[in-house]
Protein backbone atom coordinates (compact mmCIF):
# COMPACT_ATOMS: atom_id res chain seq x y z
CA UNK A 1 0.00 0.00 0.00
CA UNK A 2 1.17 3.16 -0.74
CA UNK A 3 2.57 5.92 1.92
CA UNK A 4 -0.25 8.44 1.91
CA UNK A 5 -3.07 5.96 1.26
CA UNK A 6 -2.14 3.94 4.70
CA UNK A 7 -1.69 7.46 6.31
CA UNK A 8 -5.41 7.87 5.11
CA UNK A 9 -6.16 4.95 6.89
CA UNK A 10 -5.40 5.75 10.06
CA UNK A 11 -6.88 9.08 10.02
CA UNK A 12 -9.97 7.25 9.05
CA UNK A 13 -9.83 5.07 12.02
CA UNK A 14 -8.74 7.28 14.30
CA UNK A 15 -7.62 5.06 16.59
CA UNK A 16 -4.78 3.29 14.52
CA UNK A 17 -2.58 6.39 15.63
CA UNK A 18 -1.77 3.75 18.82
CA UNK A 19 -0.38 1.33 16.31
CA UNK A 20 2.23 4.26 15.21
CA UNK A 21 3.78 3.72 18.53
CA UNK A 22 4.32 -0.25 17.63
CA UNK A 23 4.22 -1.06 21.31
CA UNK A 24 2.10 -3.87 20.50
CA UNK A 25 2.65 -7.12 19.16
CA UNK A 26 0.32 -8.07 15.89
CA UNK A 27 -1.52 -10.97 17.41
CA UNK A 28 -4.20 -11.26 14.12
CA UNK A 29 -3.10 -11.88 10.43
CA UNK A 30 -5.84 -10.74 8.33
CA UNK A 31 -6.01 -12.07 4.65
CA UNK A 32 -8.75 -10.41 2.35
CA UNK A 33 -10.16 -13.18 -0.03
CA UNK A 34 -11.93 -12.69 -3.54
CA UNK A 35 -12.34 -14.98 -6.17
CA UNK A 36 -9.99 -13.00 -8.60
CA UNK A 37 -9.10 -9.25 -9.60
CA UNK A 38 -10.36 -8.36 -12.65
CA UNK A 39 -14.34 -8.69 -12.63
CA UNK A 40 -16.47 -8.36 -15.60
CA UNK A 41 -20.20 -8.98 -16.61
CA UNK A 42 -21.79 -12.39 -14.94
CA UNK A 43 -18.79 -12.72 -12.84
CA UNK A 44 -19.64 -14.50 -9.29
CA UNK A 45 -18.33 -11.96 -6.90
CA UNK A 46 -17.37 -12.55 -2.98
CA UNK A 47 -15.35 -10.72 -0.49
CA UNK A 48 -13.98 -12.56 3.06
CA UNK A 49 -11.49 -11.68 5.82
CA UNK A 50 -9.86 -14.27 6.59
CA UNK A 51 -8.83 -13.49 10.29
CA UNK A 52 -6.07 -16.07 12.29
CA UNK A 53 -5.47 -14.83 15.75
CA UNK A 54 -2.27 -16.26 17.65
CA UNK A 55 -2.74 -14.79 20.58
CA UNK A 56 -5.58 -14.09 23.23
CA UNK A 57 -9.17 -13.81 22.93
CA UNK A 58 -10.46 -10.23 22.29
CA UNK A 59 -13.70 -9.38 23.36
CA UNK A 60 -16.08 -6.87 20.70
CA UNK A 61 -13.04 -6.29 18.98
CA UNK A 62 -13.68 -3.19 16.32
CA UNK A 63 -13.04 -5.01 12.82
CA UNK A 64 -13.07 -2.48 10.16
CA UNK A 65 -13.25 -3.11 6.42
CA UNK A 66 -13.02 0.16 4.14
CA UNK A 67 -13.32 0.71 0.26
CA UNK A 68 -11.99 3.15 -1.53
CA UNK A 69 -11.90 4.01 -5.55
CA UNK A 70 -8.89 6.28 -5.58
CA UNK A 71 -10.39 8.92 -4.06
CA UNK A 72 -10.22 10.72 -0.39
CA UNK A 73 -13.46 8.83 -0.08
CA UNK A 74 -14.13 5.48 2.26
CA UNK A 75 -17.06 3.33 2.66
CA UNK A 76 -17.04 1.17 5.93
CA UNK A 77 -18.70 -2.08 6.49
CA UNK A 78 -20.93 -3.01 7.33
CA UNK A 79 -23.59 -0.48 6.28
CA UNK A 80 -20.93 0.88 4.00
CA UNK A 81 -21.52 4.41 5.67
CA UNK A 82 -19.40 6.90 3.65
CA UNK A 83 -16.37 8.81 4.97
CA UNK A 84 -16.62 11.60 5.00
CA UNK A 85 -18.66 11.93 7.69
CA UNK A 86 -19.27 9.01 9.30
CA UNK A 87 -17.72 5.63 9.99
CA UNK A 88 -18.53 1.88 10.44
CA UNK A 89 -17.15 -1.31 12.10
CA UNK A 90 -17.68 -4.85 13.34
CA UNK A 91 -17.89 -5.77 17.14
CA UNK A 92 -16.67 -9.31 16.92
CA UNK A 93 -15.87 -11.60 19.78
CA UNK A 94 -12.55 -13.65 19.03
CA UNK A 95 -11.34 -16.45 20.50
CA UNK A 96 -7.74 -17.01 21.76
CA UNK A 97 -5.61 -19.44 19.06
CA UNK A 98 -8.25 -19.67 16.53
CA UNK A 99 -8.81 -18.77 12.68
CA UNK A 100 -12.32 -18.11 11.65
CA UNK A 101 -13.69 -16.33 8.48
CA UNK A 102 -16.16 -13.37 8.08
CA UNK A 103 -18.52 -13.05 5.16
CA UNK A 104 -17.99 -8.81 3.66
CA UNK A 105 -20.03 -9.14 0.82
CA UNK A 106 -21.79 -12.41 0.14
CA UNK A 107 -21.65 -14.09 -3.40
CA UNK A 108 -23.28 -12.08 -5.91
CA UNK A 109 -23.14 -11.62 -10.17
CA UNK A 110 -21.06 -8.71 -11.21
CA UNK A 111 -23.50 -6.56 -13.26
CA UNK A 112 -23.14 -4.89 -16.54
CA UNK A 113 -23.24 -1.22 -17.21
CA UNK A 114 -20.80 -0.45 -14.77
CA UNK A 115 -17.97 0.83 -17.24
CA UNK A 116 -14.23 -0.21 -16.76
CA UNK A 117 -12.04 1.09 -13.10
CA UNK A 118 -8.70 -0.29 -11.94
CA UNK A 119 -7.19 0.58 -8.77
CA UNK A 120 -10.17 -0.17 -6.38
CA UNK A 121 -9.50 -1.54 -3.16
CA UNK A 122 -10.71 -3.04 0.40
CA UNK A 123 -8.35 -2.41 2.86
CA UNK A 124 -8.22 -4.11 6.98
CA UNK A 125 -7.87 -3.95 10.35
CA UNK A 126 -8.59 -4.49 13.74
CA UNK A 127 -8.48 -2.71 17.04
CA UNK A 128 -8.83 -3.56 20.36
CA UNK A 129 -9.51 -1.22 23.37
CA UNK A 130 -7.83 1.32 21.43
CA UNK A 131 -5.05 -0.85 20.10
CA UNK A 132 -4.13 -2.13 16.68
CA UNK A 133 -4.16 -5.74 17.44
CA UNK A 134 -3.88 -6.95 13.08
CA UNK A 135 -1.77 -6.38 10.38
CA UNK A 136 -3.47 -3.89 7.92
CA UNK A 137 -4.74 -5.89 4.76
CA UNK A 138 -5.74 -4.85 1.53
CA UNK A 139 -6.75 -6.14 -1.72
CA UNK A 140 -6.58 -4.45 -4.66
CA UNK A 141 -9.49 -4.86 -8.02
CA UNK A 142 -11.04 -3.65 -11.37
CA UNK A 143 -13.70 -4.49 -13.33
CA UNK A 144 -14.15 -3.68 -17.42
CA UNK A 145 -17.27 -4.29 -19.73
CA UNK A 146 -15.43 -6.88 -21.57
CA UNK A 147 -16.76 -10.48 -21.82
CA UNK A 148 -14.48 -12.87 -19.57
CA UNK A 149 -13.74 -15.81 -21.40
CA UNK A 150 -15.14 -18.86 -19.81
CA UNK A 151 -13.66 -22.84 -20.34
CA UNK A 152 -15.54 -24.90 -23.06
CA UNK A 153 -15.69 -28.83 -22.12
CA UNK A 154 -15.97 -29.67 -25.72
CA UNK A 155 -12.61 -28.16 -26.39
CA UNK A 156 -10.64 -30.40 -23.33
CA UNK A 157 -8.95 -34.13 -23.76
CA UNK A 158 -11.02 -36.65 -21.52
CA UNK A 159 -9.34 -39.26 -19.70
CA UNK A 160 -11.66 -41.75 -22.36
CA UNK A 161 -9.38 -40.55 -25.26
CA UNK A 162 -6.33 -42.07 -23.77
CA UNK A 163 -5.59 -45.38 -24.93
CA UNK A 164 -3.43 -47.78 -23.32
CA UNK A 165 -0.93 -49.21 -25.37
CA UNK A 166 1.62 -50.87 -23.52
CA UNK A 167 4.93 -50.24 -22.04
CA UNK A 168 8.63 -51.16 -22.94
CA UNK A 169 11.92 -51.24 -20.75
CA UNK A 170 14.96 -49.06 -20.74
CA UNK A 171 18.63 -50.36 -21.79
CA UNK A 172 21.66 -51.11 -19.58
CA UNK A 173 22.66 -52.42 -16.14
CA UNK A 174 22.08 -51.43 -12.82
CA UNK A 175 25.59 -50.36 -10.99
CA UNK A 176 25.60 -46.72 -10.77
CA UNK A 177 25.55 -44.00 -12.12
CA UNK A 178 25.63 -46.10 -15.48
CA UNK A 179 22.30 -46.93 -15.16
CA UNK A 180 18.80 -46.20 -14.54
CA UNK A 181 17.97 -47.62 -11.72
CA UNK A 182 17.15 -45.15 -8.98
CA UNK A 183 16.83 -43.10 -11.60
CA UNK A 184 14.47 -41.52 -14.22
CA UNK A 185 14.17 -38.13 -12.26
CA UNK A 186 13.25 -36.63 -15.78
CA UNK A 187 12.15 -37.40 -19.40
CA UNK A 188 11.57 -36.04 -22.02
CA UNK A 189 10.41 -36.21 -26.06
CA UNK A 190 13.01 -35.49 -29.02
CA UNK A 191 11.16 -35.35 -32.02
CA UNK A 192 14.60 -35.50 -34.22
CA UNK A 193 15.97 -38.22 -32.37
CA UNK A 194 14.49 -41.10 -35.10
CA UNK A 195 11.89 -38.79 -37.08
CA UNK A 196 10.17 -41.33 -38.83
CA UNK A 197 10.67 -44.34 -36.34
CA UNK A 198 11.91 -47.36 -38.13
CA UNK A 199 10.91 -51.58 -38.28
CA UNK A 200 9.90 -51.53 -33.97
CA UNK A 201 9.97 -48.36 -32.95
CA UNK A 202 7.93 -45.21 -32.76
CA UNK A 203 9.09 -41.68 -34.24
CA UNK A 204 11.99 -39.86 -32.31
CA UNK A 205 13.86 -40.59 -28.88
CA UNK A 206 13.69 -39.85 -25.01
CA UNK A 207 15.91 -38.07 -22.78
CA UNK A 208 16.23 -39.82 -19.55
CA UNK A 209 18.10 -38.86 -16.42
CA UNK A 210 20.38 -42.26 -14.93
CA UNK A 211 20.85 -43.19 -11.15
CA UNK A 212 20.42 -39.73 -9.37
CA UNK A 213 23.34 -37.52 -7.63
CA UNK A 214 23.78 -38.73 -4.05
CA UNK A 215 25.25 -36.29 -1.39
CA UNK A 216 28.01 -36.02 0.59
CA UNK A 217 30.38 -37.43 -2.09
CA UNK A 218 28.50 -40.38 -2.12
CA UNK A 219 27.40 -40.48 -5.70
CA UNK A 220 28.79 -37.02 -7.17
CA UNK A 221 28.54 -38.10 -10.75
CA UNK A 222 24.91 -39.34 -11.21
CA UNK A 223 22.22 -37.50 -12.79
CA UNK A 224 23.66 -38.35 -15.82
CA UNK A 225 21.77 -37.95 -18.79
CA UNK A 226 21.13 -40.59 -21.73
CA UNK A 227 18.74 -40.67 -25.24
CA UNK A 228 16.82 -44.25 -26.69
CA UNK A 229 15.32 -45.20 -28.69
CA UNK A 230 11.22 -45.76 -28.40
CA UNK A 231 10.65 -49.63 -29.30
CA UNK A 232 6.68 -50.08 -29.84
CA UNK A 233 5.69 -51.07 -26.75
CA UNK A 234 4.00 -54.48 -25.85
CA UNK A 235 1.41 -56.07 -23.26
CA UNK A 236 2.92 -58.53 -20.73
CA UNK A 237 2.52 -59.98 -17.52
CA UNK A 238 5.62 -59.06 -16.37
CA UNK A 239 8.61 -56.30 -16.60
CA UNK A 240 10.78 -58.99 -18.37
CA UNK A 241 8.17 -59.35 -21.51
CA UNK A 242 7.99 -56.37 -22.42
CA UNK A 243 10.43 -54.51 -25.53
CA UNK A 244 13.46 -53.19 -24.84
CA UNK A 245 14.52 -49.81 -26.29
CA UNK A 246 18.20 -48.75 -27.28
CA UNK A 247 20.69 -46.38 -26.45
CA UNK A 248 21.16 -43.23 -29.25
CA UNK A 249 23.50 -41.56 -26.53
CA UNK A 250 24.70 -43.13 -23.88
CA UNK A 251 24.67 -41.60 -20.25
CA UNK A 252 26.99 -38.50 -20.39
CA UNK A 253 27.30 -36.56 -17.58
CA UNK A 254 26.52 -33.44 -19.33
CA UNK A 255 25.31 -31.34 -16.55
CA UNK A 256 28.97 -32.18 -14.26
CA UNK A 257 30.44 -29.40 -11.98
CA UNK A 258 26.89 -27.64 -12.53
CA UNK A 259 24.20 -28.47 -9.45
CA UNK A 260 26.69 -29.32 -6.92
CA UNK A 261 24.77 -28.15 -3.85
CA UNK A 262 21.71 -29.72 -4.48
CA UNK A 263 22.68 -33.65 -4.66
CA UNK A 264 20.09 -34.43 -1.38
CA UNK A 265 17.56 -35.93 -3.31
CA UNK A 266 17.38 -34.15 -6.15
CA UNK A 267 14.66 -33.34 -8.19
CA UNK A 268 15.11 -32.01 -11.88
CA UNK A 269 13.20 -31.31 -14.56
CA UNK A 270 14.36 -31.47 -18.25
CA UNK A 271 12.55 -30.18 -21.93
CA UNK A 272 13.21 -30.49 -25.41
CA UNK A 273 12.93 -27.39 -27.52
CA UNK A 274 14.10 -26.94 -30.90
CA UNK A 275 13.31 -23.00 -31.09
CA UNK A 276 14.29 -20.52 -34.31
CA UNK A 277 16.30 -18.22 -31.90
CA UNK A 278 17.99 -20.82 -30.30
CA UNK A 279 18.52 -24.71 -32.18
CA UNK A 280 18.12 -27.32 -30.38
CA UNK A 281 18.16 -27.76 -26.68
CA UNK A 282 17.64 -29.54 -23.78
CA UNK A 283 16.53 -27.12 -21.01
CA UNK A 284 17.02 -28.37 -17.18
CA UNK A 285 15.46 -27.48 -14.10
CA UNK A 286 17.38 -28.85 -11.03
CA UNK A 287 16.47 -28.56 -7.35
CA UNK A 288 16.58 -31.22 -3.86
CA UNK A 289 14.66 -31.98 -1.48
CA UNK A 290 15.21 -29.22 1.41
CA UNK A 291 16.40 -25.44 -0.42
CA UNK A 292 19.96 -24.37 0.52
CA UNK A 293 20.39 -21.35 2.12
CA UNK A 294 20.55 -19.03 0.79
CA UNK A 295 18.59 -20.68 -2.25
CA UNK A 296 20.44 -20.84 -5.75
CA UNK A 297 19.24 -20.48 -8.98
CA UNK A 298 18.13 -23.71 -10.47
CA UNK A 299 17.43 -23.60 -14.29
CA UNK A 300 20.01 -23.81 -17.28
CA UNK A 301 20.45 -25.42 -20.76
CA UNK A 302 22.73 -28.05 -22.46
CA UNK A 303 22.50 -28.61 -25.80
CA UNK A 304 21.29 -31.96 -27.17
CA UNK A 305 24.54 -33.66 -28.32
CA UNK A 306 25.41 -34.79 -24.74
CA UNK A 307 29.30 -35.35 -25.20
CA UNK A 308 29.77 -31.31 -26.22
CA UNK A 309 26.55 -29.85 -23.91
CA UNK A 310 28.13 -26.09 -23.92
CA UNK A 311 26.23 -25.54 -20.71
CA UNK A 312 24.32 -22.18 -20.11
CA UNK A 313 22.96 -21.07 -16.92
CA UNK A 314 21.97 -20.83 -13.98
CA UNK A 315 18.88 -18.82 -13.38
CA UNK A 316 16.29 -17.96 -11.07
CA UNK A 317 12.81 -18.00 -12.60
CA UNK A 318 11.41 -14.60 -11.20
CA UNK A 319 11.27 -14.50 -6.71
CA UNK A 320 9.27 -17.30 -6.75
CA UNK A 321 9.93 -20.06 -3.72
CA UNK A 322 12.85 -22.71 -4.85
CA UNK A 323 10.41 -25.29 -3.59
CA UNK A 324 7.45 -24.31 -6.40
CA UNK A 325 9.98 -24.34 -9.33
CA UNK A 326 12.23 -27.06 -10.00
CA UNK A 327 10.54 -30.78 -10.37
CA UNK A 328 9.01 -31.04 -13.90
CA UNK A 329 9.68 -29.16 -17.51
CA UNK A 330 7.55 -29.06 -20.55
CA UNK A 331 6.70 -27.04 -23.74
CA UNK A 332 3.44 -24.68 -24.39
CA UNK A 333 2.20 -24.31 -27.67
CA UNK A 334 3.92 -21.66 -29.36
CA UNK A 335 0.65 -19.88 -30.67
CA UNK A 336 -1.24 -20.28 -26.96
CA UNK A 337 2.37 -18.82 -25.33
CA UNK A 338 1.96 -15.99 -27.93
CA UNK A 339 -1.29 -14.65 -26.75
CA UNK A 340 -1.05 -15.34 -22.92
CA UNK A 341 2.45 -15.25 -21.90
CA UNK A 342 4.39 -13.14 -23.81
CA UNK A 343 5.62 -15.66 -25.45
CA UNK A 344 7.02 -17.95 -22.54
CA UNK A 345 7.18 -21.48 -24.34
CA UNK A 346 8.52 -23.37 -21.28
CA UNK A 347 6.40 -24.75 -18.50
CA UNK A 348 8.55 -25.17 -15.20
CA UNK A 349 7.27 -26.16 -11.78
CA UNK A 350 6.87 -28.41 -8.60
CA UNK A 351 4.99 -30.16 -6.03
CA UNK A 352 6.79 -30.68 -3.00
CA UNK A 353 4.79 -33.54 -0.65
CA UNK A 354 3.35 -30.82 2.97
CA UNK A 355 2.51 -28.28 0.92
CA UNK A 356 5.71 -26.55 0.91
CA UNK A 357 5.08 -25.55 -2.94
CA UNK A 358 1.48 -24.80 -2.69
CA UNK A 359 -1.28 -27.50 -2.03
CA UNK A 360 -1.30 -28.74 -5.21
CA UNK A 361 1.21 -28.72 -8.50
CA UNK A 362 2.60 -25.45 -9.28
CA UNK A 363 3.53 -23.81 -13.05
CA UNK A 364 5.09 -20.91 -14.15
CA UNK A 365 5.74 -20.21 -17.90
CA UNK A 366 9.14 -18.52 -18.89
CA UNK A 367 11.71 -17.99 -21.70
CA UNK A 368 15.62 -18.31 -21.11
CA UNK A 369 16.99 -16.75 -24.38
CA UNK A 370 17.10 -12.61 -24.80
CA UNK A 371 16.58 -11.47 -28.15
CA UNK A 372 18.40 -13.27 -30.95
CA UNK A 373 18.91 -16.78 -28.79
CA UNK A 374 21.78 -15.58 -26.47
CA UNK A 375 22.07 -16.83 -23.29
CA UNK A 376 21.27 -14.40 -20.61
CA UNK A 377 23.90 -13.46 -17.70
CA UNK A 378 24.13 -16.87 -14.64
CA UNK A 379 22.38 -15.43 -12.13
CA UNK A 380 19.61 -13.84 -13.81
CA UNK A 381 15.82 -13.62 -12.31
CA UNK A 382 14.19 -14.46 -15.36
CA UNK A 383 10.62 -13.04 -16.04
CA UNK A 384 7.89 -15.75 -15.51
CA UNK A 385 4.22 -15.79 -15.23
CA UNK A 386 2.47 -17.59 -13.31
CA UNK A 387 -0.28 -19.86 -14.30
CA UNK A 388 -0.94 -21.60 -11.34
CA UNK A 389 0.31 -21.38 -7.50
CA UNK A 390 -1.63 -22.61 -4.82
CA UNK A 391 -1.66 -21.72 -0.87
CA UNK A 392 1.81 -22.74 0.50
CA UNK A 393 1.55 -24.22 4.11
CA UNK A 394 4.09 -21.81 5.46
CA UNK A 395 2.10 -18.94 5.32
CA UNK A 396 -1.67 -21.19 6.12
CA UNK A 397 -1.56 -24.45 8.39
CA UNK A 398 -5.27 -24.87 7.44
CA UNK A 399 -6.12 -26.77 3.79
CA UNK A 400 -7.25 -23.78 2.01
CA UNK A 401 -7.09 -22.37 -1.69
CA UNK A 402 -5.68 -25.56 -2.43
CA UNK A 403 -6.42 -28.38 -5.39
CA UNK A 404 -9.83 -30.31 -4.49
CA UNK A 405 -9.35 -33.25 -2.66
CA UNK A 406 -5.49 -32.33 -1.83
CA UNK A 407 -3.49 -34.33 0.74
CA UNK A 408 0.15 -33.05 2.09
CA UNK A 409 1.39 -36.79 0.98
CA UNK A 410 0.24 -36.14 -2.76
CA UNK A 411 3.38 -36.53 -5.01
CA UNK A 412 3.11 -34.94 -8.87
CA UNK A 413 6.24 -35.99 -10.69
CA UNK A 414 5.48 -34.88 -14.18
CA UNK A 415 3.59 -32.57 -16.78
CA UNK A 416 2.64 -32.20 -20.42
CA UNK A 417 0.87 -29.72 -22.31
CA UNK A 418 -1.27 -32.47 -24.70
CA UNK A 419 -2.78 -31.14 -27.66
CA UNK A 420 -5.19 -33.56 -30.35
CA UNK A 421 -8.05 -33.31 -33.35
CA UNK A 422 -10.02 -30.33 -33.07
CA UNK A 423 -8.10 -28.14 -31.15
CA UNK A 424 -8.85 -30.08 -27.59
CA UNK A 425 -6.30 -29.42 -24.94
CA UNK A 426 -5.78 -30.53 -21.83
CA UNK A 427 -2.18 -29.98 -19.26
CA UNK A 428 -1.69 -33.11 -17.64
CA UNK A 429 0.02 -34.02 -14.14
CA UNK A 430 1.37 -37.62 -13.37
CA UNK A 431 1.59 -38.99 -10.04
CA UNK A 432 1.09 -40.59 -6.94
CA UNK A 433 -1.92 -39.04 -5.41
CA UNK A 434 -3.13 -39.41 -1.18
CA UNK A 435 -6.78 -40.57 -1.31
CA UNK A 436 -6.69 -41.63 2.34
CA UNK A 437 -8.80 -41.73 5.07
CA UNK A 438 -6.04 -40.44 6.88
CA UNK A 439 -2.76 -39.07 6.60
CA UNK A 440 -0.14 -37.96 8.35
CA UNK A 441 3.77 -37.06 8.79
CA UNK A 442 5.88 -40.03 10.62
CA UNK A 443 5.74 -43.92 10.01
CA UNK A 444 3.92 -46.88 8.54
CA UNK A 445 2.11 -48.67 11.34
CA UNK A 446 2.73 -52.35 11.71
CA UNK A 447 -0.79 -52.98 12.84
CA UNK A 448 -2.02 -52.29 9.54
CA UNK A 449 -2.74 -49.47 6.86
CA UNK A 450 -5.76 -48.16 8.34
CA UNK A 451 -3.83 -47.07 11.84
CA UNK A 452 -1.69 -43.68 11.54
CA UNK A 453 2.01 -43.90 13.21
CA UNK A 454 2.83 -40.05 13.58
CA UNK A 455 6.17 -38.89 14.69
CA UNK A 456 5.71 -37.64 17.83
CA UNK A 457 8.56 -35.48 17.76
CA UNK A 458 6.95 -33.19 15.57
CA UNK A 459 4.90 -30.13 17.42
CA UNK A 460 5.26 -27.10 14.74
CA UNK A 461 2.62 -28.48 12.36
CA UNK A 462 -0.39 -31.00 12.60
CA UNK A 463 0.69 -33.88 11.98
CA UNK A 464 -2.08 -36.14 11.05
CA UNK A 465 -4.85 -35.53 9.21
CA UNK A 466 -8.25 -36.48 8.06
CA UNK A 467 -9.50 -36.55 4.18
CA UNK A 468 -11.60 -33.31 4.81
CA UNK A 469 -8.45 -31.71 6.20
CA UNK A 470 -9.42 -31.21 9.67
CA UNK A 471 -6.68 -33.21 12.36
CA UNK A 472 -7.23 -36.25 13.34
CA UNK A 473 -8.83 -37.76 16.67
CA UNK A 474 -6.31 -36.95 19.90
CA UNK A 475 -5.51 -41.04 19.86
CA UNK A 476 -4.36 -40.71 16.43
CA UNK A 477 -1.71 -38.80 17.77
CA UNK A 478 0.00 -40.86 20.06
CA UNK A 479 2.43 -42.14 17.70
CA UNK A 480 3.73 -46.31 17.30
CA UNK A 481 7.48 -45.89 17.14
CA UNK A 482 10.58 -44.25 17.76
CA UNK A 483 12.96 -43.81 14.81
CA UNK A 484 16.23 -43.49 17.42
CA UNK A 485 14.75 -46.56 19.52
CA UNK A 486 13.79 -48.42 17.22
CA UNK A 487 10.45 -50.80 16.23
CA UNK A 488 9.95 -48.64 13.00
CA UNK A 489 9.34 -50.68 10.12
CA UNK A 490 9.67 -47.20 7.62
CA UNK A 491 11.25 -44.69 6.93
CA UNK A 492 9.82 -41.36 8.07
CA UNK A 493 8.06 -39.06 5.76
CA UNK A 494 4.22 -38.77 4.73
CA UNK A 495 1.89 -41.54 4.55
CA UNK A 496 -1.49 -42.30 3.90
CA UNK A 497 -4.04 -45.01 4.31
CA UNK A 498 -4.06 -45.07 0.55
CA UNK A 499 -2.27 -43.97 -2.53
CA UNK A 500 -3.05 -44.18 -6.23
CA UNK A 501 -1.43 -43.59 -9.51
CA UNK A 502 -3.39 -41.21 -11.40
CA UNK A 503 -3.21 -38.57 -14.06
CA UNK A 504 -5.31 -35.42 -13.69
CA UNK A 505 -6.80 -32.93 -16.37
CA UNK A 506 -6.52 -29.13 -16.21
CA UNK A 507 -8.48 -26.52 -18.58
CA UNK A 508 -5.48 -24.23 -20.20
CA UNK A 509 -8.37 -22.02 -20.31
CA UNK A 510 -7.88 -21.38 -16.79
CA UNK A 511 -4.18 -20.82 -16.91
CA UNK A 512 -5.28 -17.48 -19.70
CA UNK A 513 -7.56 -16.61 -16.83
CA UNK A 514 -5.19 -16.55 -14.22
CA UNK A 515 -2.03 -14.98 -17.05
CA UNK A 516 -5.03 -12.14 -17.25
CA UNK A 517 -5.53 -11.70 -13.51
CA UNK A 518 -9.46 -12.81 -14.24
CA UNK A 519 -8.53 -15.50 -11.45
CA UNK A 520 -6.25 -16.20 -8.87
CA UNK A 521 -2.94 -18.34 -9.27
CA UNK A 522 -4.93 -21.04 -6.63
CA UNK A 523 -8.09 -21.10 -8.33
CA UNK A 524 -7.47 -23.11 -11.21
CA UNK A 525 -8.78 -27.31 -10.78
CA UNK A 526 -8.52 -30.28 -12.26
CA UNK A 527 -11.57 -31.75 -14.07
CA UNK A 528 -10.80 -35.11 -14.60
CA UNK A 529 -8.50 -37.96 -13.06
CA UNK A 530 -7.85 -40.94 -14.66
CA UNK A 531 -6.58 -43.94 -12.42
CA UNK A 532 -3.71 -45.75 -14.18
CA UNK A 533 -3.21 -48.32 -11.21
CA UNK A 534 -4.31 -51.21 -12.87
CA UNK A 535 -1.02 -50.69 -15.99
CA UNK A 536 1.09 -50.67 -13.59
CA UNK A 537 3.28 -53.38 -12.24
CA UNK A 538 3.91 -52.11 -8.76
CA UNK A 539 7.68 -53.07 -7.66
CA UNK A 540 7.52 -56.70 -8.17
CA UNK A 541 10.64 -57.70 -6.73
CA UNK A 542 10.02 -56.15 -3.16
CA UNK A 543 12.76 -53.12 -3.79
CA UNK A 544 13.22 -50.73 -0.83
CA UNK A 545 9.93 -51.46 0.66
CA UNK A 546 10.75 -49.67 3.97
CA UNK A 547 11.10 -46.03 1.93
CA UNK A 548 8.80 -47.27 -1.20
CA UNK A 549 6.16 -49.06 0.87
CA UNK A 550 3.77 -51.66 -0.08
CA UNK A 551 -0.10 -52.62 -0.69
CA UNK A 552 -1.76 -49.09 -0.29
CA UNK A 553 0.37 -47.80 1.01
CA UNK A 554 2.89 -48.25 -1.90
CA UNK A 555 4.64 -44.17 -2.55
CA UNK A 556 6.91 -42.99 -5.44
CA UNK A 557 4.43 -44.97 -8.04
CA UNK A 558 5.20 -42.48 -11.06
CA UNK A 559 8.21 -40.13 -12.30
CA UNK A 560 8.39 -37.65 -15.58
CA UNK A 561 6.38 -37.58 -18.50
CA UNK A 562 6.70 -36.92 -21.88
CA UNK A 563 4.36 -36.08 -24.97
CA UNK A 564 4.97 -36.84 -28.50
CA UNK A 565 2.66 -34.18 -29.94
CA UNK A 566 2.57 -35.07 -33.52
CA UNK A 567 1.95 -38.33 -33.27
CA UNK A 568 -0.16 -38.08 -29.72
CA UNK A 569 1.83 -40.61 -27.73
CA UNK A 570 2.27 -39.94 -23.86
CA UNK A 571 4.60 -41.59 -22.13
CA UNK A 572 4.62 -42.17 -17.83
CA UNK A 573 7.46 -43.38 -16.18
CA UNK A 574 6.66 -46.05 -13.46
CA UNK A 575 9.39 -46.45 -10.98
CA UNK A 576 11.04 -49.37 -9.55
CA UNK A 577 9.39 -51.72 -12.24
CA UNK A 578 11.96 -53.56 -13.39
CA UNK A 579 13.83 -54.63 -9.94
CA UNK A 580 15.02 -51.42 -9.68
CA UNK A 581 15.23 -49.57 -13.06
CA UNK A 582 11.72 -47.99 -14.36
CA UNK A 583 9.98 -48.80 -17.18
CA UNK A 584 7.87 -46.48 -19.80
CA UNK A 585 4.11 -47.35 -20.33
CA UNK A 586 2.52 -45.63 -23.15
CA UNK A 587 -0.87 -43.95 -24.37
CA UNK A 588 -2.15 -43.35 -27.04
CA UNK A 589 -4.14 -40.05 -26.99
CA UNK A 590 -7.44 -40.28 -29.73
Amino acid sequence: MRTGKRFAMVIVLGVLIWAARQTHAQDIDLTLVMPGVSFTPGYSVYLNLDIDNSGPAFVSADVFVALTVGTDNFWFFPSWTQYPPSIDWLDLDIPEQTRLTETILPEFTWPSGTGSFSGAQFLAAIISDGTLVSDLAEITFGWSEAATPTPDPSSRIQPADLEYIGAFRLPGGEIPPLTFAYGANAMTYNPDGNPGGGTGTLPGSLFITGHDRQAWGTLPDGGQIAEVTIPEPGMSGSPGGLPMAEFVQDFHNALAGHFTEMEEIPRIGMAYLDHPDTGPLLHIGWGQHMPPDPAPATHAWIRPTLGTPSYQGTWFIGNYDFNSVNGYLFTIPQAWADAHTGGRMLATGRFKDGGWSGMGPALFAYRPWLSGGAAPASGTHLEATPLMLYQDSYTSEEIVRCMTGYQHPDEWEGGAWLTASGGRTAVVFAGTKSNGVKYWYGYLNPGGPNLPCVDTNVTDFVTCRQADGSPCPSGDFAGCCDETGGGCISLRGWWSTHFDAEIIFYDPAQFAQVAAGTIEPWQPQPYAALDIDEHLYLNPAGIDLESLGWGDQRRYRIGDVAYDAAHGFLYVIELFADNAKPVVHVWQVE
